[in-house]
């Protein structure tokens, strides 16, 4: 059974969801929902950017590693 939160915002927050409502076509209650979801689904950024530096750091870029022709790096016209 759904539950039911309460939550305060500011006048300008709340000026924002109308408007982002009303543009969605959604409700919001459904809006809430939503961004909660995608909240809770993302991963931790903090997180990965430690990883991300861990792994430069256990296996450094090599120098030869991105080369590439002059020919590969010019968009044609």
């Amino acid at each position: 059974m759904p539950r039911t939160l309460k939550v305060q915002v500011s006048e300008e927050l709340l000026k924002r969801l109308e408007g982002a409502v009303r543009r969605l076509g959604t409700s919001r209650s459904e809006f809430a929902r939503q961004a909660l979801r995608d909240a809770l689904n993302r991963p931790d950024e903090s997180a990965l950017e430690i990883r991300h530096r861990e792994g430069y750091l256990s296996k450094p870029v090599r120098a030869d590693e991105f080369d590439v022709s002059e020919t590969e790096q010019v968009w044609p016209e």
